[in-house]
């Protein structure tokens, strides 16, 4: 049975679902707050460095746990629906994955939809990346991860870079990810009943203005439907509440058909993201080590003191 303190968040969750299923339209700016709002409340540990910076013109957050090695970098998507969620609101759950691992992070502010829509946060992505390796950071020293629509903008990243012909990071870490825009999966109907987070309608609009003239069905748009092919290692944490549970399960089944290294995690009564709610809830916490030790498998580094 899940923890007291996550059936609280979740009945919490469901109550704003309900109150939000009684207007039509979507109100960007108070979700913005709100999660922005949330990720103070879930912050980073007081020990924490940061350090902003200008990534090729794209915001950036150095984010380091105390005791981090800068010999391994995690490069950190946040979540959002492509349209909310920054660094700051990321800030806690990057740190915690840092410290988990002992690796260094770095997370962006990509351009959002629906001002920004497909391919501005894929093109910030990219730059970012290439950024990374044009200052001395070596590809197989790199995780690229991500949650939710962050996930999504990880493994389009991926395929991107693949299909540039450039060096692919180690490992890749996809928390709870969006990989499937068109809403095909079986379970946006078997699970709409237990997702306290997400509904169907909402993520269909959320999509189709994060994809704006680009067909759902395009493959750095939904990129279950890429050529997942010669991709790193891939852990991908997903919960069984979720109404994205297919888009991960799904993903597993391609990528490893396709012949990549992949670890499917579907963790019992967990919803969207359940990760970013530590350290108050203890799966979170539980699911940030696995996270860790993934990341230390495929890139170690040495924790200084």
């Amino acid at each position: 049975m899940a923890s007291p303190q996550l059936q609280n968040i979740s009945s919490m969750l469901r109550s704003r679902r309900s109150a939000a299923a009684e207007t039509a339209s979507i109100d960007i700016s108070a979700l913005r707050a709100a999660i922005e709002i949330g990720g103070r409340f879930f912050g980073p540990d007081p020990a924490t460095a940061t350090d902003a910076v200008s990534a090729d013109g794209v915001p950036g957050e150095w984010v380091s746990a105390e005791g981090a090695s800068s010999d391994a970098t995690i490069y950190y998507l946040h979540g959002g629906g492509h349209a909310i969620g920054s660094i700051e609101s990321h800030r806690g759950l990057i740190s915690r994955i840092s410290k988990a691992s002992g690796a260094r992070a770095f997370a962006i502010d990509y351009r959002l939809a629906p001002e920004n829509p497909y391919p501005a946060g894929l093109e910030d992505s990219v730059k970012v990346y290439r950024w990374l390796l044009a200052h001395g950071i070596p590809p197989s020293r790199i995780v690229i991860a991500g949650d939710s629509a962050g996930g999504n903008l990880a493994l389009a990243t991926l395929l991107a870079l693949k299909d540039a012909g450039e060096p692919l990071p180690a490992a890749t870490v996809l928390l709870s990810p969006w990989t499937d825009l068109t809403g095909s999966g079986d379970s946006m109907q078997t699970r709409a009943d237990v997702d306290p987070m997400i509904m169907a309608d909402p993520a269909h609009l959320t999509a189709r203005q994060y994809a704006g003239d680009t067909p759902l069905d395009h493959p750095l748009v939904s990129p279950l439907f890429g050529d997942l092919s010669g991709l790193p290692p891939m852990l991908i944490h997903v919960g069984d509440y979720e109404l994205l549970l297919d888009d991960s399960t799904r993903l597993a089944d391609r990528a490893k058909q396709a012949g990549v290294d992949v670890t499917l995690e579907v963790w019992p009564e967990m919803i969207h993201v359940w990760h970013f709610f530590a350290p108050m809830v203890p799966e979170a916490t539980e699911a940030i080590e696995v996270i860790g030790k993934f990341i230390r498998s495929h890139v170690p580094a040495e924790v200084t003191a």
